[in-house]
């Protein structure tokens, strides 16, 4: 049988999940996977909040819904296999008056239809069984909610990778990918060039997060959906107050607004995350305050849809600008769900970026996007929760790209 040569661009954990199980489906496979960056899982896989999600808000029925119900699974056996950190912490998301409760039971009547396992109402003196130190008039728990070492995950899906006889090529940033037809005696090949030269390939799939959009339109795909930047800070609590917070304390996400908020977040080290906000970044990879990139400012002030999208939003633009000005804006915004935290109990902690996929006329992209031909597959949109479901994400994209290939 010929040997099928695959490349896969992004070394984050979709594309090393992608990579693998090319592997696992087509085990004669020359796989290639090309990272720009001297490290894999360097971006959003190394820059969130750990949380492995267990489906609450998803519309039922799209392929986050459906992806992330099989990624949890997935995801939890794997890390159990390789001795990746794991923990059910359990999470609860909190009503603070009437209004939000009627939204929150909206939400449970969603998990309930996406087959969340456990999850129920619970009163105020519930919650506080839960998390002693959380206020609310009511939550919904999911008590299966899970944290998990994705930069972990990430390094083993790498090993696996290499172990089955594939290549992690670091530092080798994908240029162009072109398309050829009837190239050396094949059908249809398609050429990927980095900086290192040109290699050619029988399939191509493309993972790469932040650069997606570009990367597609290097392949002749189009160019919407765009990718804005949006940055998240967190803070860290103080080791004294860690102990207050259980699990995760999330708030009741506002339909009209595409971001949830400031929440509390337990990590898979033990220590406590309070965020992330949400803002316009000054770079695709601007993870440090000062950092940007002339480059990607450009990119997304030029865009229309982006003032579309944020005169629609300005309630939450406001918002956002105070958390991301004022820290004490930023810890009341916590207080709201966990009194008594206070400006001498946080500290700085890292700071994440979204590439938040976003159409012509302003409108976010809700649902993982895949596009392509037959040949070049590319990941679109991924986000949230794109690394809880990279494992189910991987199955359903490597079937949908040797289905067009013709190389099943």
């Amino acid at each position: 049988m010929t040997k099928i040569r695959a490349a896969v661009v992004g070394g984050g954990i979709v594309g090393l999940a992608v990579a693998r199980q090319l592997l696992i489906e087509v085990p004669n496979a020359e796989v290639v996977v090309f990272e720009k960056e001297d490290l894999v899982a360097s971006h959003q896989t190394g820059h969130n909040s750990g949380v492995v999600h267990a489906g609450l808000y998803y519309e039922p029925g799209s392929l986050k819904a459906r992806l992330c119900r099989r990624g949890v699974g997935l995801l939890a056996k794997y890390a159990a296999d390789k001795g990746v950190p794991y923990e059910e912490c359990g999470k609860i998301v909190v009503a603070q008056n009437m209004a939000e409760l009627d939204r929150l039971h909206t939400i449970h009547a969603r998990a309930q239809a996406n087959g969340v396992p456990d999850i129920r109402m619970i009163d105020a003196k519930e919650i506080a069984e839960i998390e002693p130190h959380a206020r609310g008039v009511a939550a919904l728990h999911s008590p299966h909610t899970a944290i998990v070492d994705y930069v972990g995950i990430g390094k083993a899906l790498a090993a696996d990778i290499v172990t089955a006889g594939g290549t992690v090529l670091l530092g080798h940033e994908v240029t162009s990918i072109t398309p050829e037809t009837a190239l050396a005696g094949r059908t249809r090949q398609v050429a990927v060039t980095t900086r290192a030269g040109t290699e050619r390939f029988d399939l191509v799939i493309t993972c790469a997060g932040l650069q997606s959009d570009r990367v597609a339109t290097t392949a002749g795909d189009t160019i919407f959906p765009k990718i804005v930047p949006f940055f998240g800070d967190y803070f860290l609590l103080s080791p004294e107050k860690a102990s207050w917070v259980n699990g995760l304390i999330y708030p009741v996400p506002d339909p009209k607004y595409p971001f949830l908020g400031v929440h509390l977040t337990k990590r898979f080290d033990g220590a406590i995350m309070l965020g992330p906000n949400a803002f316009l970044s000054l770079g695709r990879e601007a993870y440090r305050p000062r950092d940007y990139s002339f480059r990607d400012i450009a990119d997304a002030i030029g865009f229309g849809g982006f003032w579309r999208f944020a005169s629609q939003n300005l309630p939450a633009a406001a918002r956002e600008s105070r958390t991301v000005l004022s820290t004490r804006s930023f810890v009341n915004e916590a207080c709201k769900y966990v009194p008594g935290i206070t400006m001498a109990d946080v500290h700085r902690g890292p700071r994440g970026i979204r590439a938040q996929a976003m159409n012509s006329d302003g409108s976010l992209e809700d649902d993982f996007v895949i596009s392509g031909n037959d040949r070049v597959v590319h990941v679109r949109n991924a986000p949230s929760p794109g690394a809880t479901s990279s494992l189910a994400i991987a199955e359903h994209v490597v079937q949908e790209a040797l289905d067009r290939a013709g190389l099943s």
